[in-house]
């Protein structure tokens, strides 16, 4: 086939498509094509790249390293020709999709209440929102933007600071009432402390006493993978909980929690960022609004 017959934006659209879509079905639906064109497509594609893309099985396909390559290359060049489109004909009007990933306590207490109004002010931007405490491979997850706190893994990752919040151990008073207030960080060894089902970076909850510091192992009777479990249970009074505070402030000051070892507290801090991947050349505007959003609303006190 001569090199002008062939429609690489299309191939590079449906490959996409393919993978973000999970499958050949479901990308046929979506592109309004058969299965089998699609597959034709694909395979017409491997043949003039000549290197296989995918790994196929009767229920699944997987991309290869290569497949993995040009899924990034491609989805770089039709965000930047989406771009320019919109450039040449909205005056660089915001539009598409921007995948976030960010924590459950995140979500609920700083940036679902914002929301709406980003979306009154971007109605062509559409947010696609995923919650998880653990990291995520941006690259791997196909994520625009990442919510994270503590120290950046890797030096491809750009992150810009939403604050800094201090953290508390916190229970709520009828746990208090039937189990008593801890008065010394060695009564906590009496009481049942709420943690992560994941592995932290830190190895317990680390507080001051007697000008020592004291790292508390938390290895409580109920695990679980998120902030805003952990506070759920500690509202419920099933145990201590070590919160930040913009997570608990609410809670505190209605009475569904109370304050504990107040005066053990270190004073450390928890710094969130929004972080995204540093690829060379000026962001794409659907996701420079949200960063930009983000910078003035979305801020952790």
């Amino acid at each position: 086939m001569a090199r002008h017959e062939i429609n690489r934006f299309t191939e590079m659209e449906v490959f996409v498509t393919v993978i973000e879509t999970g499958g050949f079905s479901a990308a046929a639906r979506q592109v309004r094509l058969t299965p089998s064109a699609i597959s034709k497509l694909i395979a017409r594609l491997e043949a003039r790249l000549g290197t296989r893309l995918f790994n196929r099985s009767t229920r699944q396909f997987q991309l290869t390293p290569e497949g993995c390559t040009f899924y990034e290359a491609a989805k770089r060049i039709l965000a930047d020709l989406s771009e320019a489109e919109q450039r040449a004909s909205q005056g660089e009007r915001p539009a598409g999709r921007v995948r976030i990933s960010t924590s459950a306590s995140y979500f609920h207490h700083v940036l679902a209440p914002i929301v709406p109004q980003f979306m009154a002010l971007y109605p062509a931007v559409t947010l696609d929102i995923s919650l998880t405490d653990a990291l995520v491979d941006l690259l791997a997850e196909r994520t625009d933007i990442a919510i994270r706190t503590g120290p950046l893994k890797t030096s491809s990752l750009i992150a810009r600071k939403l604050g800094e919040t201090a953290r508390t151990i916190v229970g709520a008073p009828s746990y208090l009432e039937q189990y008593g207030q801890p008065r010394h960080v060695a009564d906590l060894k009496s009481h049942n402390l709420l943690g992560f089902s994941y592995v932290r970076s830190e190895p317990g909850w680390t507080l001051s006493e007697d000008n020592h510091s004291v790292v508390v192992p938390v290895a409580g009777r109920v695990q679980i993978s998120d902030g805003e479990g952990v506070r759920r249970l500690a509202v419920a009074g099933a145990g201590l909980a070590m919160l930040a505070d913009f997570t608990v402030r609410d809670d505190v000051a209605a009475g569904r929690l109370a304050p504990v070892l107040s005066h053990c507290n270190t004073g450390d801090t928890e710094v969130f960022y929004a972080v995204y991947i540093e690829e060379g050349g000026p962001l794409p505007a659907r996701i420079r609004v949200v960063l930009d959003f983000l910078s003035e609303h979305g801020k952790v006190r």
